[in-house]
């Protein structure tokens, strides 16, 4: 397997010890890499995303043992599964390098049985196989990043701008600010790289992938104030209904106009 360029020599040694103890493990049939490193993007910030490719017949067992694989690794320090971004097969854990920049580094290992692996968002590169399985499957599946779903958006959009108001009405500014974060995040960023054909995966490096509309986003920033929060809900409201236009969504005109009262009534009057 070729390195990408960009693989920082830390990532690179952490990654071969990876592949040493997990290739010494019967039950693991082969180690894909997703993100930075399939799209050659990396840098001394990267994760290592890694998909651990498990013989069928074992998917339980080492589940119920992967951490062991995880900890034998030299320099672990932490780790924890992904319940919280709905992924358990995922152990998301935390390396010490010493000597070495960076000297810490965080490692996204995904388990899965042979048979879930055609199921991918990039084009994941086998970093080692005891088979050729894994890229026998690549090879002959695609990969695609899950899409924003328009309709599924402006079906609750209107009562997301409800809610967000009413917290702003009732003074709960920090869960109003957070609440523009949800927005920008699952509503505005995934809209606008879609329309821009680009991987619709919130605001991560928007400022670099769609600099003029990260400069409009910044409307949507506030501070925990009622002053701040009030232009932030508009701007963003605006942002939305300029991106939703673009699209075949069945608008629901009269929640639009029910909620958008509702906001100005409570807030503006």
């Amino acid at each position: 397997m070729k390195y990408p360029s960009t693989l920082p020599t830390a990532h690179q040694q952490l990654l071969t010890d990876i592949i040493r103890i997990f290739s010494g493990d019967k039950r693991v049939n082969a180690i894909g890499a997703s993100g930075s490193f399939a799209s050659n993007q990396m840098d001394q910030y990267s994760d290592l995303d890694l998909v651990i490719a498990i013989e069928p017949a074992f998917t339980d067992e080492v589940m119920a043992e992967r951490f062991k694989l995880v900890n034998a690794v030299p320099g672990y320090v932490e780790g924890f599964t992904g319940e919280h971004v709905g992924e358990p097969r995922l152990i998301i854990a935390l390396y010490e390098l010493p000597h070495s920049n960076p000297s810490l580094v965080h490692v996204d290992f995904k388990f899965v049985s042979l048979t879930d692996a055609a199921q991918r968002v990039d084009n994941t590169q086998v970093v080692w196989e005891r088979s050729s399985l894994l890229s026998d499957i690549y090879a002959s599946t695609e990969y695609g990043y899950p899409q924003p779903d328009c309709q599924w958006i402006e079906d609750r959009f209107w009562i997301w701008v409800h809610y967000g108001a009413g917290k702003i009405a009732r003074g709960e500014y920090f869960e109003a600010l957070e609440f523009l974060s949800f927005l920008r995040t699952v509503v505005l960023s995934p809209l606008a790289l879609q329309q821009a054909g680009m991987t619709p995966s919130g605001v991560r490096t928007i400022e670099k992938r769609l600099p003029a509309f990260a400069a409009e986003l910044k409307q949507t920033i506030a501070t925990a104030e009622r002053d701040t929060l009030i232009p932030a809900f508009e701007a963003c409201m605006a942002l939305y209904i300029r991106l939703r236009d673009k699209t075949t969504a069945k608008v629901n005109g009269r929640a639009q106009q029910l909620a958008i009262s509702y906001f100005n009534d409570e807030l503006k009057a």
